[in-house]
């Protein structure tokens, strides 16, 4: 009872502060451009840890540490193609996007960019856009209510439907206060505070263990199959289709919305280096310790965590390992993942349906009108999202890997060719939109027997989009038929 009460009491105190932060950004959100992009006044930590924490989520606590505990080394795979991922994200959109948005009319949307960038004066860019940033958002934001409800589960003992609803409701109440200022300093002091917990809890775990060899011998005791990167925990060999799939991930980010926004919002395109230093120092920190945090759970606790439950293995080594003092603060780390990308994503939700949608068909709508329509619409999102995530069977990889997919394959290829070729034409981002989004919906569902069809569809996905604005474009530049 003691170290439940402790728990609560750091739970608590850790929600009254990122409230007062939502109340303190509210005070200082003048105007819609405030609220959906902070006035591109970002810092460059704010910028980097925001971007890593809201990249993350509690994916990072929960369903990679899950995934490495049930399925050994296989996990770096996944680890090595986010890594790369975020690499190629900082180095080849992060300053483009920052500097060509500003000076695109100051486009404070990515469908906005996309509309101005193509002069697209039918809005057809914008509208398809923004309904793709809807449909994915459901699916990404439900992951972070099931994360959630698993951690309020897990450690209060509440129901699975009343822990998705207070997790619903801490989530809304500052997102929707504050918007992308309150977004962008809460998810700087949970981007801090996540890595902490997973590299404090790593350590110990391995100081437990006596070091990683003897975790790696303890793995291979257990299943030599753990210890070998070319083949799953049931040894069957991954593969070519295996590996390209995990390590596909990384496609996804030139894709992600609430990502790149962080990108937009930095104060200064010069502040871009060395944000990139601090972010790709914090991301490595964070993977590294996420899979160690698996694999020592899978030593220490063996098959105690049936596969339903193999997410929870970072909850469980809390209490196997801590004091209820840090546990309890690493409890509220995975809290603070959680909220660090679902806020985040439904502010990116919200603007698709105030900025380029509502604003569309309503012209004469005022500045004062569009935050609080903007608001309207967190709460609405979150009530979407709160329904799709009251299935408790619902798995966070799982979703979180859908939606992942949907981003990476409907907007990657698009913002990578739009930002490297300046005469990319319209129609190609129309099509390479589709192409991509279409491809996803369609592959997730599709029931086959061939390999072929077991490839994450992230990687179809984002191969047919960047295939088809190829196509168009050189169809559309006769220069480059004569070449």
């Amino acid at each position: 009872m003691a170290h439940l009460n402790v728990t609560l009491g750091t739970f608590i105190v850790y929600l009254l502060v990122i409230t007062l932060i939502g109340w303190y950004a509210w005070r200082n959100t003048h105007n819609f451009s405030d609220y959906i992009l902070g006035g591109r006044r970002l810092g460059r930590w704010t910028t980097a840890i925001s971007a890593g924490a809201s990249d993350m989520s509690g994916w990072l606590l929960l369903g990679l540490p899950g995934y490495a505990y049930v399925a050994g080394l296989e996990a770096i795979w996944i680890a090595v193609g986010l890594f790369v991922g975020t690499c190629f994200n900082w180095y080849l959109l992060a300053p483009r996007l920052r500097i060509q948005t500003e000076r695109l009319n100051n486009a404070l949307t990515l469908p906005e960019y996309l509309e101005n960038r193509f002069k697209d004066n039918s809005h057809i860019l914008r509208i398809i856009s923004a309904a793709f940033i809807l449909l994915f958002y459901m699916f990404y934001t439900s992951s972070g209510l099931v994360a959630s409800g698993k951690l309020f589960e897990s450690v209060f003992g509440l129901s699975y439907t009343w822990a998705v609803v207070s997790g619903a409701i801490a989530i809304l109440a500052y997102t929707s206060l504050g918007g992308f200022f309150a977004v962008s300093w809460t998810d700087l002091i949970q981007g801090l505070l996540m890595a902490a917990a997973l590299s404090y809890v790593a350590i110990i775990s391995i100081y437990y263990l006596h070091g990683i060899d003897a975790l790696l011998s303890s793995l291979a005791i257990q299943n030599p199959e753990l210890v070998n990167l070319f083949t799953s925990a049931s040894g069957e060999t991954l593969g070519f289709i295996g590996i390209a799939s995990l390590l596909g991930w990384g496609l996804g980010y030139f894709g992600q919305p609430h990502i790149l926004v962080r990108f937009m919002a930095i104060s200064k395109a010069e502040q871009i280096p060395s944000s990139r230093r601090i972010a790709l120092s914090w991301t490595f920190i964070s993977l590294l310790s996420a899979l160690i945090v698996g694999l020592a759970g899978t030593s220490l606790l063996g098959e105690q965590l049936p596969s339903g439950d193999s997410e929870k293995v970072f909850i469980e080594l809390l209490n196997l390992l801590l004091h209820p003092v840090p546990a309890g603060i690493c409890l509220a780390a995975i809290l603070a993942a959680i909220m660090s990308t679902a806020d985040s994503q439904l502010l990116v939700a919200s603007s698709a349906l105030t900025e380029d949608i509502y604003k569309i068909i309503n012209r004469e709508v005022t500045d004062k009108q569009l935050v609080f329509a903007g608001r309207m619409a967190v709460m609405l999102i979150t009530v979407c999202a709160t329904l799709l995530a009251l299935t408790p069977d619902n798995n966070v990889l799982d979703l979180v890997a859908y939606a992942w997919a949907g981003f990476g394959a409907t907007f990657g290829p698009v913002m990578l060719i739009s930002l490297l070729w300046r005469p990319m034409h319209k129609t190609s981002a129309i099509i390479g939109m589709l192409g991509g989004g279409i491809t996803v919906l369609v592959w997730n569902n599709i029931e086959s027997s061939y390999a072929l069809f077991e490839l994450y569809e992230l990687v179809p996905g984002f191969l047919i989009a960047m295939l088809c604005i190829l196509l168009n474009e050189f169809i559309q530049h006769p220069k480059l038929q004569r070449a």
